[in-house]
């Protein structure tokens, strides 16, 4: 008979061999998974494009929509016109960081004694968050400059800015003060404790690390706010979307709307890409921090 030791290099090779076939068995299944869902996915996709391009009225909405003359004629005016669209979104982008930080901080200040100033964050973002950009936007717009205030600037570009910026202001305060509420109130004893005041432990540890675990969610609400450029348009402000509505005018056909929307998309996808890459990095550092923990 063989002995114990002679039996356990079999017993070795046999488990060997079954992970490695139930390795391969689910390898192979993941594979066919896949499969089966791209083809699904083309299957369904090709039905609706032959249902679309074969219903009556196909014709007539491709000469409407999707006249390569049309949108190649009016794409150089909406590229001009959305230079405008990138730069209010750089410029406010830059103001709406500091606002937002500034009234999340202040919401985030304990103690009765800035309860005053604790309110007036909360009432700022609540009324930002609850009226219409749109709103703001033509109220700023065509209020401010008709005070005709010396000093006053009157370019509706400026105002609408400021519309931006004080509407999405508010939505960030709330990203930067969950943020801010993430961190563990432990972080501030232990810089307290190193002879730290409040506001720089707030400043130097509590900060660095609620901005860091953020950043996902902003960059989601900057996408939303380079879309918001185009409310410029209702103040008659030519920029990408009103210069599109403009062209439509002229050729009776909204090609030029499918134009204007490939350049926002085109702005909008790395921004996209950015968010996905950022979150899926910050999973695995705390993945990382998880398994050394």
């Amino acid at each position: 008979m063989a002995s114990e030791g002679d039996r356990r290099p079999d017993l070795e090779v046999a488990g060997r061999r079954s992970r490695l076939l139930g390795g391969l068995r689910l390898e192979g299944e993941g594979t066919r998974g896949v499969a089966i869902a791209l083809l699904s996915t083309v299957v369904f996709f090709a039905a609706i494009v032959v249902a679309v391009t074969q219903s009556p009225g196909w014709p007539e909405v491709r000469r409407t929509f999707f006249n390569w003359h049309d949108i190649s004629t009016s794409f150089p005016d909406i590229a001009r016109a959305f230079e405008l669209n990138v730069k209010i979104f750089l410029v406010a982008e830059v103001f709406i960081l500091v606002v937002a930080l500034g009234i999340a901080v202040l919401r985030s200040l304990p103690g009765p004694v800035f309860f005053p100033l604790r309110l007036l964050a909360i009432v700022y973002a609540d009324l930002a968050r609850g009226v219409p950009t749109i709103l703001v936007i033509a109220l700023l717009g065509f209020g401010a400059p008709a005070l005709q205030l010396s000093g006053v600037p009157t370019s509706r570009v400026f105002w609408a800015s400021v519309g931006l910026v004080l509407i999405y202001s508010g939505y960030v305060a709330e990203v930067y003060r969950a943020g801010i509420e993430s961190v563990h109130p432990s972080q501030e004893a232990a810089a307290r404790s190193l002879g730290l005041s409040r506001f720089q432990a707030l400043r130097r540890v509590i900060l660095p690390q609620a901005i860091r675990r953020v950043i996902p969610p902003l960059l989601n609400d900057f996408i939303g706010l380079q879309k918001d450029t185009a409310l410029v348009g209702t103040l008659g402000v030519i920029e990408a979307f009103n210069q599109s509505q403009i062209d439509t005018n002229t050729t009776f056909t909204y090609g030029s709307y499918l134009a204007a929307a490939s350049l926002f998309v085109a702005l909008t996808i790395p921004l996209a890409r950015l968010t996905d890459w950022l979150i899926a990095r910050d999973r695995r550092r705390r993945q990382a921090s998880g398994v050394l923990a």
